[in-house]
Formats: structure tokens, C-alpha cells, sequence
């Protein structure tokens, strides 16, 4: 019963932080282009029709989903991580430990990983100011609409 009300608090925790981020962004305004007003390339194979859209601005898509319990806040997720930009050039590609709630990537990265499964593929379109903005970032250009193709190999349960 415990581990039930622990599971529970920590999805209360993670909808918390889904819904802060735009909270934040509102107060500090928008910058960089809407995903909906720039081209992917073909080879991407987005289709923001087919994505869910975030409050925020981000869009996520399971394909496939993951299996098991999904990621809440302070549950770590193991992955292999490519960046792209747009046209495609990725800028990012490796494993990627995140620990959800930890501050230690972009806020989209961050938010798009809550609910992912192990095992799954999470692609996420991130607005600029879900990324890193207006900075220029080695790869990136400023206001640059961010891919990410996420595939979860495992999700560790905060506790256990």
C-alpha cells in the first residue's frame, strides 16, 4: 500500500511540474518561432497533427510505448538521446541519464520525459524557449525549434 501512495505522490509531483513550466514561460513571454511556423525536414517524419500538444508548447509522440510504470518526479530515466535541428543536422547524440525534477537539462527535455515507459521511443518537438532560446548553444542556433528522439531503456523508481 505504501509503494501505491508513493507511486501516486510522485505523478502528483510530476503533473505539478508539467504544469509549471508554462506558468514560467508565460511571466517571462515567448521567444523563437512557433513549431507550427517552420519546415522539418522529410527525413524527420514530424507530423505535429499526429503529436500531442502540451499547454507549453511541446509536442510529444510514443512510437512505440514503452512498457512498466512511467517516469514521475525523482524518477531517473536511462537513454539513448539524438538532437536535431529542423533540417535535420543532429547536434546531440548519446546516452543520457535524467533524473526528473533535477534541473540539469532543457526544460523541455525535462518536461517531455514525464510519462515516458521503458522501452518506448518518445520523439518531442521543443519551442525555443522549451530549449536553450535565445543562447547560442554549440550546434544550436539562437531560437531554434529542437527534435529529440528519446529511446527509454529503463526508468528507475525513485526509492527503489
Amino acid at each position: 500500500m505504501q509503494n501505491l501512495a508513493e507511486g501516486l505522490m510522485r505523478m502528483v509531483f510530476a503533473a505539478v511540474l508539467m504544469l509549471s513550466v508554462p506558468a514560467v514561460l508565460n511571466a517571462q513571454g515567448r521567444y523563437g518561432p512557433n513549431p507550427r511556423e517552420v519546415q522539418f525536414s522529410s527525413r524527420l517524419g514530424i507530423d505535429l497533427d499526429a503529436m500531442t500538444e502540451r499547454e507549453s508548447g511541446l509536442f510529444y509522440r510514443d512510437d512505440p510505448a514503452g512498457t512498466g510504470d512511467p517516469a514521475g518526479l525523482q524518477d531517473t530515466v536511462l537513454m539513448e538521446a539524438t538532437g536535431y535541428l529542423v533540417n535535420r543536422e543532429a547536434f546531440y547524440a548519446g546516452r543520457m541519464t535524467v533524473t526528473l525534477g533535477s534541473g540539469r537539462v532543457v526544460a523541455g527535455l525535462m518536461e517531455g520525459l514525464v510519462g515516458v515507459r521503458a522501452g518506448g521511443t518518445r520523439w518531442l518537438v521543443l519551442p525555443a524557449d522549451l530549449g536553450y532560446g535565445s543562447d547560442e548553444v554549440e550546434g544550436v542556433p539562437p531560437d531554434a525549434v529542437l527534435v529529440f528522439r528519446l529511446r527509454v531503456s529503463e526508468v528507475q523508481q525513485a526509492g527503489n
